[in-house]
């Protein structure tokens, strides 16, 4: 038995004692699905916002930030079971689903031309504690599978978060915007100028987090910004 033989025979033992299962409804997964299953996959709530200009992303960083163009995968509502996505990724230590979701992602909004003239994709970065705590940042993990599949860079060191905030969490708009003010920083701003850099995010609820570090890049000539979550929490 050749080495790729023993490693499907192993994969699947090991499948038959841990079966693989939907992080949506909890259904084994089928050979070929990967993190949901293929009905979870047809009913996710997408928002095909990158197929339309001046939608309610897009609208939230009006005037705020130098936009190019914004979306998010997903519509979030809370007590729907597409909320295990979000939880297991950032609170049960299954980065996979980062990866795994942003190849998802970029694969089916890249015929849009939606990553046409992005030079570098910067995940929006934990602060160190929190970084050691959860072991990795989800954004990132995300930001990791769109640079698989579209061949951008991965830029995560463009922006560190140098002040420890504390969780956005059952806060009100005003609230989370003065939790996050100014706490970025964009140690080399002058290797930015000029260019188109895309922010990933898991969750958008009123903006604050991109925008505050959007905020960072602050003075950069000629920079463009475009956004990119997971998911966009219905209010």
């Amino acid at each position: 038995m050749g080495t790729g033989s023993w490693k499907l025979w192993l994969q699947g033992l090991a499948h038959l004692f841990f079966p693989r299962r939907c992080v949506v409804c909890g259904n084994c997964l089928h050979e070929g699905e990967e993190v949901i299953c293929l009905r979870c996959n047809i009913d996710m709530p997408r928002t095909n916002w990158h197929l339309e200009r001046d939608n309610p992303v897009e609208k939230l960083f009006w005037g705020k930030i130098p936009l190019e163009r914004a979306t998010s995968y997903f519509l979030y509502h809370k007590g729907s079971n597409f909320r295990h996505i979000l939880h297991l990724l950032k609170y049960e230590g299954r980065s996979d689903i980062g990866r795994t979701m942003g190849r998802f992602i970029a694969e089916e909004i890249a015929k849009s031309g939606f990553f046409d003239g992005i030079d570098a994709i910067v995940p929006v970065p934990l602060h160190p504690r929190k970084l050691r705590a959860r072991g990795y940042n989800q954004s990132e993990c995300l930001a990791s599978g769109i640079a698989d599949v579209t061949g951008i860079e991965l830029d995560v060191q463009a922006v560190k978060r140098c002040v420890h905030s504390q969780t956005q969490t059952r806060k009100s708009a005003y609230e989370r915007w003065e939790n996050v003010a100014g706490i970025f920083r964009v140690d080399h701003p002058e290797r930015y100028a000029g260019k188109h850099i895309l922010l990933v995010d898991d969750v958008l609820t009123t903006g604050s987090t991109v925008t505050a570090c959007a905020d960072a890049f602050a003075g950069v000539e000629d920079l463009r910004i475009s956004v990119l979550t997971l998911a966009k929490a219905a209010i």
